[in-house]
């Protein structure tokens, strides 16, 4: 726990409000589909705290562990430049 502290405090606001975000739509998404974070952290091959870390927005989570759980539940990420468009445009 004490890594994300320190990443937190290397980035910025939005981008901690985007990780909380997606713990938040992980966590509303697998509780919708009825399973719990056992299960999640079973198909997603993790430790279940992994899941609880995800979940609570905890900014030292490997990206890939994220965007697994979100995918786990039919959630997809879409990066954007800040021009708004995708990457390498």
């Amino acid at each position: 726990m004490a890594q994300g502290k320190r990443i937190s405090a290397d980035i910025g606001g939005d981008a901690l409000q985007a990780i909380k975000d997606m713990g938040a739509a992980a966590r509303l998404a697998r509780t919708g589909a009825g399973e719990g974070q056992a299960v999640a952290a079973a198909r997603l091959g993790v430790h279940v705290q992994t899941i609880a870390r995800i979940e609570s927005g905890e900014p030292g989570v490997a990206i890939g562990h994220v965007l697994g759980l979100l995918a786990l539940y039919g959630i997809t990420a879409k990066l954007l430049q800040p021009d708004g468009g995708p990457p390498g445009s």
